[in-house]
């Protein structure tokens, strides 16, 4: 599994992204070959990508600081104004880049409130999943990019929370409040704390590796066994 490249005028709709005649005409265009006016919906599920996919590239070949809107209007051939609408701003845009990312890795796994498996084969999916999202060099990248900017732009450290860290929190959480599996766990720990205990089960020192340009890629082999070392200290320590 891997992330998938994520990719003043008026606009004809709110929210909509723009194919002016110029963009329409460029073969680098996103918009290229499109017909102009109000899009397909597949057309703008298209847009919608290719500009997502621009500004995750300008981002993290510039950084978050360094890129404006007007930039990244101008390179995916789309009205600032667009922007606004459908994102709210530049801190909007990075979430929607985030979160659908995070989604892609998850879409096809059961809701964890009603997955019907048993909580060792849930985790170990989970973990796995989890594992090789923040393995992937595009991850690793933007990890990077809130470390050295996080003083500086708070709103780039926590945007990178809301929509990354809290979410994976969020979704195991809701799997530990269930009754049947909060009976499993012992009662003195809270939620939060059984959630984050996981995920420091499951990275250890693997994040800290990885932001050193210098550290190769784990291959599918390490982290299957990252992910049943890591789960294995998780359970044995929460378990009643």
């Amino acid at each position: 599994m891997k992330i998938p490249d994520l990719h003043t005028s008026a606009i004809s709709a709110p929210g909509e992204l723009d194919c002016p005649d110029e963009a329409v005409a460029d073969p680098c265009s996103p918009c290229f070959g499109k017909a102009a006016g109000r899009p397909r919906a597949a057309d703008k599920e298209a847009r919608h990508r290719a500009l997502l996919h621009t500004a995750k590239n300008l981002f993290l070949e510039k950084g978050y600081s360094k890129v404006s809107l007007e930039m990244i209007a101008r390179e995916a051939h789309v009205a600032v104004r667009t922007i606004y609408v459908k994102f709210g701003g530049k801190a909007g845009l990075l979430s929607a880049i985030i979160s659908e990312g995070r989604a892609h890795f998850f879409a096809d796994m059961a809701s964890m409130e009603t997955d019907p498996r048993p909580l060792e084969e849930i985790l170990g999916d989970f973990s796995l999943r989890f594992l090789e999202l923040v393995s992937l060099p595009s991850f690793i990248s933007l990890h990077r990019m809130v470390v050295a900017e996080a003083l500086s732009t708070p709103e780039l450290a926590d945007t990178f929370y809301q929509a990354g860290p809290r979410q994976s929190r969020e979704q195991l959480k809701r799997l530990f409040v269930r009754p049947e599996i909060r009976a499993r766990l012992r009662p003195e720990l809270g939620l939060e704390m059984v959630a984050v205990h996981l995920t420091n089960c499951l990275l250890g020192d693997h994040m800290t590796r990885l932001l050193y340009p210098s550290h190769s890629s784990p291959t599918t082999d390490e982290l299957r066994q990252r992910a049943t070392d890591g789960l294995d200290l998780f359970l044995r320590s929460v378990l009643r």
